[in-house]
């Protein structure tokens, strides 16, 4: 046996830039926010078969019960204190079927097809920049500011693409006359995952703290809203989301307010 051979052996197994000790594989994993994660797999997976199947509105809710899952893994793990390398990863796979899978197949079954070439590689890189978005996220965690996303999230990329579905079959609009901004849609959802575009994060939101009971009401009036015209309301406020980025963009720009910009764009770079 070389030398070669006995340092290959001898060298420590890595995942995500981390040590991984032999013992650790051993132990296991944290069954609750692991088996969240799975639902929320399942629910994504389940709206792929609807997108195949047709059934648009089923694939449309389960992409939502898919981000209402993903939501609740990594605060059940703070919570319990079961974070572990092995839940990030997982996670990480999970949301590529749930948020990226998923959205671009309800996309391209419902709306994309007439394009052929063009509409199926537009939910390919839908799909690939999805992939680049959870792969830089885990890559730069621990490296930029919490209260910000480089990008926009997968989930609420998926959730703008799920709610415009989900509006234009409630409410009637036809397909046909809006099939080149569904395909631009794709594109520019896509592309703003691997932007350097700052999106809140809302990670700094507790509501556990006390606030003025205007919060409350507030909060209150838009799930009441949100409950009797949800088709209405979710395409409303996943696209105002969306839009807040380049719109905070811009008006940094504008104002000469970009410093702040740059110093996370090298941070990202370093990264």
């Amino acid at each position: 046996m070389s030398d070669e051979t006995e340092k290959r052996k001898k060298r420590p197994r890595r995942t995500g830039g981390r040590r991984i000790k032999r013992d650790d594989l051993k132990k296991g994993i944290y069954v609750l926010p692991n088996l969240l994660t799975t639902l929320a797999l399942i629910s994504g997976f389940f709206s792929v078969i609807s997108s195949i199947s047709g059934h648009y509105i089923h694939a449309v809710w389960a992409i939502f019960i898919s981000v209402l899952f993903d939501s609740m893994d990594g605060k059940v793990a703070r919570l319990t204190h079961t974070e572990s390398e092995f839940g990030v990863q997982y996670d990480s796979l999970a949301d590529l079927i749930s948020f990226g899978m998923a959205p671009g197949i309800l996309m391209y079954q419902w709306a994309l097809i007439p394009y052929e070439r063009l509409g199926w590689l537009g939910a390919a890189l839908y799909v690939m920049c999805a992939a680049l978005r959870l792969a830089r996220f885990n890559v730069q965690v621990s490296s930029v500011d919490k209260k910000y996303f480089l990008g926009i999230p997968s989930p609420g990329a998926a959730l703008v693409n799920a709610s415009t579905v989900l509006f234009f079959i409630n409410m009637g609009v036809s397909v046909e006359y809006w099939r080149f901004f569904l395909l631009l849609l794709m594109y520019v959802t896509g592309l703003l995952m691997v932007s350097n575009i700052k999106y809140f994060s809302f990670k700094d939101l507790d509501v556990s703290q006390r606030r003025p009971v205007n919060v409350l009401v507030l909060i209150i009036l838009v799930a009441i809203l949100i409950a009797t015209k949800p088709e209405i309301m979710l395409f409303t406020v996943f696209s105002m989301y969306a839009l807040s980025g380049p719109l905070g963009y811009f008006y940094m720009v504008l104002t000469g307010r970009t410093r702040e910009f740059e110093e996370l764009e090298a941070e990202e770079q370093i990264g």
